[in-house]
């Protein structure tokens, strides 16, 4: 065996010691009942801890108070399938953040206080089948494309969450969709609630409650009332609503109109300007036949 061999030998088994002790080491006040899981649930934590093991698979942070997460902050745990960040104080998920989780399959974020969430937030994110977000009172704005990707999801919790309206386009993507639940909500039923009553019509089985479950206030009234109260019908007057078509008629419509507007004020104008010479012509030839 040569002397670089035998040299390269003790200083492998270091670099390797040093790497199996930092992907077991676990965080500090956290607990670690097997090599792939990170359990730090109710301690009281105000940030991400430090340290964890790069092949962790479940990481528990519930019943915290971590504020935010770091768009960063998966791109070494790329063995991660299961996140519980429940009971927290986080208020946004900055676009990005889950990009790089391919592997992940459950994650939790109810419980806390999220505002909305932007397009791109998954990212390709699509082996996730899990997703909780209820129990969000400020959240009321979904991104068009929040959801895009998400091809595997099957399970979406958004009850519970400030939601008085939200585009049925949010929710197409997810061809994998079993069960969604959308109960607790503040739905207003108008026009913009339309669309998706008639989505929910055509999904109510993929509604745990069922249509029952979910009410709505009437406009004027504020009485909130089950959707299985209500039909298509009684969004009729909604159906007035202009197609593209229409809206391409209005505004040909409303160039013509201003066009003959400007055309007649000419036209106005250029004969009240000839009445007026004309006035001071005649007025002329009669001071003229005086003298």
């Amino acid at each position: 065996m040569s002397p670089c061999i035998n040299w390269l030998q003790p200083l492998l088994a270091l670099i390797s010691s040093t790497l199996l002790a930092r992907g077991h080491n676990c965080p500090s006040h956290c607990s670690c009942p097997d090599h792939h899981t990170v359990d730090c649930t109710g301690k009281g934590l105000t940030r991400v801890p430090d340290s964890i093991p790069l092949n962790v698979r479940r990481l528990l942070l519930s019943n915290n108070w971590i504020p935010w997460i770091p768009s960063d902050f998966l791109v070494l745990y790329s063995d991660l399938v299961y996140l519980d960040l429940r009971n927290n104080s986080l208020t946004k998920m900055d676009p990005g953040t889950l990009s790089t989780s391919s592997r992940l399959v459950f994650l939790d974020l109810g419980n806390n206080n999220l505002t909305d969430i932007p397009s791109g937030t998954f990212g390709e994110s699509r082996s996730l089948i899990k997703l909780r977000m209820g129990n969000n009172p400020y959240l009321t704005v979904v991104g068009k494309d929040a959801f895009m990707g998400l091809t595997s999801l099957r399970e979406l919790d958004l009850e519970r969450n400030g939601f008085t309206e939200l585009d049925v386009r949010v929710l197409e993507p997810l061809s994998s969709l079993q069960m969604l639940r959308l109960e607790g909500n503040p739905w207003l039923c108008n026009c913009h609630f339309a669309k998706l009553f008639v989505w929910l019509t055509e999904n109510s089985h993929k509604l745990p409650s069922g249509m029952e479950g979910i009410e709505c206030a009437l406009p004027l009234l504020g009485r909130r009332i089950p959707l299985s109260l209500l039909s298509e019908d009684s969004f009729r007057q909604c159906h007035g609503n202009l197609t593209l078509m229409d809206y391409l008629i209005v505004i040909f419509s409303g160039i013509c109109v201003s066009v003959a507007a400007i055309v007649a004020s000419f036209f106005l104008a250029s004969t009240v300007h000839c009445f007026q010479r004309l006035s001071k012509g005649s007025n002329g030839d009669e001071e003229d036949g005086n003298q």
